[in-house]
């Protein structure tokens, strides 16, 4: 039986990738990096930090450390979110779904935590999640399940009792390894990868979460 559900955030609940996207199509070139849109459609939930320091590797550059572009990267998505405010479809919808069954909700994002309070403060989503979880500090981000068994033990339920809402295939593997229940609602163009049969349910729309659905998990 499902006590709790833990929601992702960068594209499931705002529409925030094309803005991590526009960051680094913005800030990469001016280091000398060359960057396609595939690159970083390809990178999507994987935490900032790792996606610097891969391509620092790669092209390594000289007039910024990785720690600062990082921050070049994670201001510039802060101010479009704060400007667009991209609420995604079905949000307060499934919140209150799982509110009306009594589930426990936490937020376990990849994304820093500056980043994750702009955006709950954007959305005025203050108060509603019981834990706010940022990878942001761990050895690894997603796909490495560790921010979800740290969601689940700040709600004090076991991980099997838990459901994990996602919109990336990277996010989808760390919910799996952390042994949760997973609903995934992958971008439009995505949505037909048959990498996602691994989720227990895949879903076009928050809009399509239903008490019925989150029972039968």
């Amino acid at each position: 039986m499902i006590k709790a559900a833990v929601f992702d955030m960068d594209g499931l609940m705002i529409d925030s990738e094309p803005f991590w996207r526009q960051a680094q199509l913005e800030v990469f070139p001016t280091l000398g990096v060359k960057i396609n849109l595939q690159d970083t459609i390809d990178t999507t939930g994987i935490r900032i930090d790792q996606i610097v320091e891969q391509y620092f590797r790669q092209q390594p550059w000289e007039t910024h450390s990785c720690d600062d572009v990082c921050s070049m990267i994670l201001n510039r998505v802060i101010e479009l979110v704060k400007e667009h405010k991209p609420l995604m479809p079905g949000l307060f919808h499934s919140l209150e779904t799982c509110q009306q069954l009594g589930l426990r909700i936490a937020l376990a994002s990849s994304s820093p935590m500056v980043l994750i309070q702009a955006t709950l403060d954007a959305l005025e989503l203050d108060g509603v999640f019981e834990a706010v979880l940022s990878a942001e500090g761990l050895p690894y981000g997603k796909p490495h399940p560790e921010v979800y068994l740290n969601a689940a033990n700040e709600l004090e339920v076991s991980p099997l009792e838990c459901v994990a809402l996602e919109d990336s295939f990277t996010g989808l593997l760390a919910a799996k390894a952390a042994q949760m229940k997973t609903i995934v609602i992958p971008d439009a163009n995505h949505a037909n990868q048959p990498r996602f049969v691994i989720a227990d349910h895949k879903l076009n729309s928050l809009e399509e979460i239903t008490p019925e659905l989150l029972q039968a998990l």
